[in-house]
């Protein structure tokens, strides 16, 4: 199991850290933003692999913004997808 970090862009959340085994999500804390909705996106992508997680949470906006914690979820672990 490996761990990785990603600072947010444009979101109320600071930072994300994953907790991974190859590409499969075993935990993600979330610093920052909406915590009983970042802890509940939280257990939803537990065991979930990053294809999944990306898929469905690629371009969901937050309100007017063009990204949201989900987007950013999937854009973390797009950069984490690249980097293996």
């Amino acid at each position: 199991m490996n761990k990785f970090t990603y600072k947010t862009k444009g979101v109320c959340s600071q930072t994300m850290t994953f907790t991974m085994d190859n590409e499969t999500i075993k935990e993600v804390k979330i610093v920052g933003g909406c915590a009983g909705n970042l802890l509940g996106i939280s257990n939803i992508i537990k065991n979930k692999t990053v294809d999944e997680v990306i898929q469905s949470f690629q371009g969901v906006p937050c309100g007017t913004k063009k990204t949201s914690c989900p987007d950013q979820i999937a854009q973390a672990l797009k950069e984490y997808k690249a980097s293996l």
